[in-house]
């Protein structure tokens, strides 16, 4: 039955987007052999991950941790290679080489288990717009078999201030709404790897201080690890404890945001993210 209703929502939406936060939900069901020890490994161990498409390798031997109680900043200019890492991270595009491990699950082998500890949230995979908000959180959250789950819907309304919407179709939320909307789901299942790409994009300063703050209290317990991906520096060096750069399909450099730019002859993070973004080969320490 939740096979048919994941077929559905591509239909209420018109479009893939609704689909596509389905599919991963869909895949995210726990299996029978339970739920690891969160404490126990990383949250997410990317192994010289390459993907090519051809004579195009859009990522090329990327390798990085994220550890329980961290968020890192996936970051670098369009077309760098972040949303294409973030797709394999998700079991959506298969790697040309390398391998992906969430909570030490290697999702090639048993990517239901890995997804049922993952959760994602992007400005481009909206919810479907003919549910209301509380109706779009409830399916979520039975593909996730969130156990209490209207208690846990109430909770993450409140905290993301959408309690007055959770009977409006999410087709009529602002970009800001819909921006909340789409974190609550990805909180649902208390996920131990979390993946955001952009979230605060479309949202005003006061509304994204707030979904910095809630990030910010959840890797605080120590039970999730963030991966994060924004071209606000300021955010990312307000947030961040560890940022990859990203540029041509390679980690160019890894570090503490705050201690970055000085390391590298730049007066801010934003300085920095320029020069890689237009001269990658001319940084020190890089052959030419």
């Amino acid at each position: 039955m939740l096979a048919g209703m994941v077929g559905s929502i591509g239909v209420l939406e018109g479009g893939t987007t609704g689909a596509f936060s389905a599919s991963i939900a869909h895949s995210a069901r726990p299996g029978p052999e339970g739920i690891h020890d969160p404490m126990a490994t990383l949250a997410l161990q990317a192994s010289r991950l390459c993907k090519r498409y051809g004579e195009l390798s859009a990522v090329e031997d990327v390798s990085f941790q994220v550890r329980h109680g961290e968020i890192v900043g996936l970051l670098g200019p369009n077309g760098a290679g972040k949303t294409t890492t973030i797709n394999m991270v998700l079991g959506i595009l298969r790697p040309s080489a390398g391998s992906v491990e969430i909570e030490g699950i290697d999702i090639a082998r048993h990517r239901s288990r890995a997804m049922a500890h993952t959760n994602f949230a992007a400005v481009y995979a909206t919810m479907p717009g003919n549910l209301t908000v509380h109706q779009n959180l409830r399916f979520f959250g039975l593909l996730y078999n969130v156990a209490g789950l209207n208690a846990r819907i109430d909770t993450l309304l409140a905290e993301l201030e959408l309690s007055h919407l959770r009977n409006t179709r999410s087709g009529l939320l602002s970009s800001g709404e819909q921006t909340r909307l789409a974190l609550a789901k990805a909180l649902l299942n208390e996920p131990r790897l979390l993946l955001l790409d952009e979230p605060t994009a479309s949202l005003d300063p006061s509304a994204a201080d707030l979904i910095r703050g809630r990030i910010r209290a959840m890797a605080a317990t120590g039970r999730c690890g963030i991966l994060w991906t924004s071209h606000n520096m300021y955010e990312v060096q307000e947030t961040c404890d560890r940022v990859l750069f990203v540029s041509h399909g390679r980690i160019l450099l890894e570090g503490d945001p705050k201690a970055l730019p000085q390391q590298h002859g730049a007066t801010t993070l934003e300085e920095l993210f320029i020069r890689l973004a237009r001269e990658p080969l001319a940084l020190p320490g890089r052959a030419s």
